[in-house]
């Protein structure tokens, strides 16, 4: 006889009544925040054709991917670990706008592996993307709306960090590296190790500018005085427009968000050969990972067949749920009211109206344990004198 049946894999978790109601009122007001920002909800397959998940910037994902066969079409199939390219090709295929489109999109997504802190292989994933516009302006907005998230979900003592993918771009063209070569400095820029990052410098054949430019490049990280420096050091023209967006883009925030506490990583490199721009992650105190992460990816859609500009940004909303719970922010109450049983067609009545009426109303089954106490109920149903069917409220001392 099987004892453990109720073990859920590795990395798998199921949510209780009073967690999953957490939850979903969570969800419901932040999509409602960003439906207030003009994004339109949409809602990609949980399943969809390998390609279509790991087609240009996806590739990364290959290996969070759980893969199977379609036994209808012979093709290999994937279930999402992340939501982004699909979202792409809704706006590229789907809508094929040409103005800016704004869409936003909230599910489970399922990874191979689960993050080395959370531990989670199923995480839900909630985020906002903007298509159609290239300016930092359309990068700001995506950022303002994450903190404004983060603002609705109660998390406090928000750290935002800023970087731009671009500025290592632009290095490595100056430099005219081969691929072997980008790669092998990418990786040891990745894990900012200088001694063998000066090494390898040494191995190639390389001006003396733009060689202390990448030798720099590690230690150019921390309050805005960074950008500054950097001006100083990284003398090249795409260089310095990825400098004086994150400029702009960190001085609007200031001024949005007077105690947003905010630093700059220009060696950050997460989601490299995904993001092309301006990237970003937010952090608190109390976790030690990034909450909600975001940046530019415009060329996500060529393979739908518009490559069009885009910047977004998701999270995991059980993540945010349970700093919820931990900040101390408690959920409304919902009432629930208590009806007896009984073979009465004027309750029945009564219960349908409540209901209609978006009132919660559990009824007694015959013979069963417990009553009105046990079910956490908040109100009865009773006759009062006049023989009507009214509710009730019961009082923590009645319970």
């Amino acid at each position: 006889m099987q004892t453990d049946a109720w073990l859920l894999p590795e990395g798998i978790d199921e949510l209780l009544p009073d967690e999953a109601q957490r939850l979903e009122i969570l969800r419901e007001k932040l999509l409602e925040t960003f439906a207030n920002w003009g994004y339109q909800l949409v809602v990609p397959p949980f399943i969809d054709f390998l390609d279509s998940l790991l087609t240009g910037s996806g590739h990364e994902l290959d290996l969070q991917t759980f893969k199977l066969t379609d036994q209808i079409s012979g093709k290999m199939l994937g279930v999402r670990a992340d939501m982004t390219p699909q979202v792409a090709r809704i706006d590229a295929h789907n809508l094929k706008n040409d103005h800016p489109t704004r869409l936003c999109y909230v599910g489970t997504i399922l990874q191979t592996r689960g993050d080395t802190l959370e531990k989670s292989r199923s995480p839900m994933q909630i985020g906002a993307e903007l298509y159609g516009h290239a300016g930092k302006e359309s990068d700001l907005e995506v950022i303002r709306l994450m903190l404004e998230m983060l603002a609705v979900s109660g998390v406090l003592n928000v750290h935002l960090d800023l970087g731009h993918v671009g500025i290592y771009r632009a290095l490595a063209e100056e430099a005219n590296l081969t691929q072997t070569q980008e790669s092998e400095l990418f990786d040891v820029l990745q894990r900012k190790a200088r001694p063998e990052l000066k090494e390898l410098l040494e191995s190639y054949n390389l001006a003396d500018d733009l060689k202390t430019a990448l030798l720099k490049l590690p230690g150019l990280n921390g309050d805005k005085t960074v950008l500054a420096k950097a001006n100083v050091l990284l003398k090249f023209k795409k260089v310095q427009k990825a400098l004086d967006d994150l400029d702009a883009i960190s001085t609007a925030l200031a001024r949005y968000f007077p105690s947003l506490s905010i630093s700059f990583d220009l060696a950050e490199l997460r989601g490299y050969h995904y993001h092309t721009g301006v990237v970003f992650a937010a952090f608190v105190p109390s976790i030690g990972k990034e909450i909600a992460r975001g940046g530019r990816y415009d060329n996500i859609g060529a393979i739908f067949g518009r490559e069009r500009p885009a910047t977004g940004f998701s999270a995991d909303l059980k993540v945010l749920s349970a700093i919820n719970k931990q900040n101390g922010i408690e959920q409304p109450e919902r009432e629930l009211i208590f009806a007896p049983y009984a073979e009465d067609l004027n309750l029945c009545e009564t219960i349908r109206d409540l209901r209609a009426q978006n009132r919660a109303v559990v009824q007694q089954l015959p013979n069963q344990i417990g009553g009105a106490t046990e079910l956490n109920c908040t109100a009865v149903l009773a006759k009062n004198s006049e023989g009507v069917w009214v509710v009730e409220t019961l009082c923590i001392a009645t319970l």
